[in-house]
């Protein structure tokens, strides 16, 4: 069996692809937030097109194998495993671009829960090829509007990757950062950055917020997405997000595992 035969068995094994746990009603949802520019769906783009529920619907079917019929409003919903596929093949050969010219890049995820390790693993590979992983902001405070009001949060890197944390304490074995689609986190970062903290990412690397942020400003951005999660796709057909993975970006931390492998091995980052 090929490496890509043996990842696209284990997307579906996993639930990565194939079918997933995302509901149909919490992507209609999603998609109906963003036709009316609510942003809590925009998550930092501002869209150039007039995008209508049934327009977004469409992209997304074409982009993540979502069902493309409105009237499908019920149960879990589909992502092809072939364009998650394709879209790690052009994930990696961004970075094996970044890794050639040494460009200096930055990580961040609203998923820490999940995701903290796949992006980990990227960057002690950039670093390892002579990127510089930027931590501009470390500490700095950042107030996110959430359903339970306006929180207060610091901007922390966990090993070169980005992260928000509750300025609470944390109790003990509790999730190493706070779940967030906002994208003042790389605003902050960011702007820090053009300050003169440090140096301007040539990459950003991500989800959520930290990628239509990123993209928004002009900066590239590649990174995962959900179903639900259509601002990232509808950034990626307007010209601002470079690459979106299709996937489920809530399973098991473990399950990236052979995603990060086989991203690497494509990059000619393996160590």
């Amino acid at each position: 069996m090929s490496h890509t035969s043996a990842l696209r068995a284990h997307l579906v094994r996993s639930r990565l692809a194939g079918s997933v746990a995302t509901t149909r009603e919490a992507s209609l949802r999603s998609y109906r937030l963003f036709a009316a520019r609510d942003p809590r769906a925009l998550i930092g783009l501002d869209p150039e097109g007039a995008w209508e529920q049934r327009d977004v619907i469409a992209l997304m079917a074409r982009r993540c194998g979502v069902s493309a019929d409105p009237r499908h409003t019920v149960g879990c919903d589909v992502i092809d495993p072939e364009l998650t596929l394709a879209a790690l093949d052009a994930f990696a050969d961004r970075l094996a671009a970044a890794a050639r010219r040494g460009a200096p890049v930055l990580l961040g995820t609203g998923h820490p829960h999940r995701l903290l390790d796949f992006y980990v693993r990227l960057a002690d590979a950039l670093s390892a090829a002579g990127c510089a992983v930027l931590t501009p902001a470390q500490g700095r405070r950042v107030d996110i509007t959430t359903r339970f009001g306006l929180r207060t949060f610091r901007l922390e890197y966990v090993r070169g990757v980005a992260l928000m944390r509750s300025r609470a304490p944390e109790r003990p074995g509790g999730e190493p950062g706070a779940h967030t689609h906002s994208p003042l986190p790389v605003r902050v970062a960011l702007d820090a950055a053009a300050d003169g903290a440090g140096p301007l990412p040539e990459l950003v690397i991500g989800d959520h917020g930290w990628v239509c942020g990123a993209g928004q400003l002009g900066f590239e951005a590649i990174g995962l997405a959900d179903t639900d999660d259509p601002a990232v796709f509808v950034g990626q057909a307007e010209g601002r997000v470079s690459v979106a993975v299709p996937l489920d970006d809530a399973v098991r931390a473990a399950y990236y595992r052979p995603l990060i492998r086989y991203v690497l091995n494509r990059a000619r980052l393996s160590q």
